[in-house]
């Protein structure tokens, strides 16, 4: 599994949103920075509370020249239900088989109950305009993470 570094070129990508459009990082290159986050379970309460703090100030980040994706191992319509429900103003990115999770080093061994299972660790990147992996936040903590991250993300050139 990949485990990217500050500093690193991003690893590229192309995924589906949940409206089926192809969403590739390139495209964001020299024109915005990409706030890019994996999270592990659409409508789960801690996933649910990070979405609707990114949806909450993402005007922020659009004045700060910075665009919001979110990624998960869930499925299109899942997503589409997700971004009905909590009226989510930003892509969600279809990751079935982990495999941008596993090359951003995001899709670990876990432990709950005593089974262990593999899954998303919850970890926000800023690939800055360069496509460099400017800032990574691993094991994320959802209460007040969205506000750090656009704190971060103004103080890019």
């Amino acid at each position: 599994m990949a485990k990217v570094k500050e500093g690193d070129r991003a690893p590229q990508f192309t995924l589906m949103d949940e409206k089926g459009n192809k969403v590739a990082l390139k495209d964001f290159k020299g024109d915005k920075a990409v706030v890019l986050y994996f999270y592990p379970k659409d409508m789960t309460s801690g996933c649910t509370a990070e979405a609707q703090a990114f949806r909450a100030i993402k005007g922020k980040f659009t004045r700060a020249g910075a665009t919001i994706l979110g990624v998960s191992p869930d499925d299109a319509e899942s997503h589409q239900k997700f971004c009905k429900k909590e009226k989510l103003n930003f892509p969600l990115l279809v990751d079935e088989d982990h495999a941008i999770a596993s090359k951003y080093g995001c899709w670990k061994r876990k432990s709950m109950y005593g089974k262990t299972y593999y899954g998303i660790e919850r970890t926000t990147f800023v690939i800055s305009k360069s496509g460099k992996i400017a800032m990574i936040w691993p094991k994320v903590k959802v209460k007040g993470h969205a506000d750090e991250v656009l704190d971060f993300v103004k103080s890019l050139d």
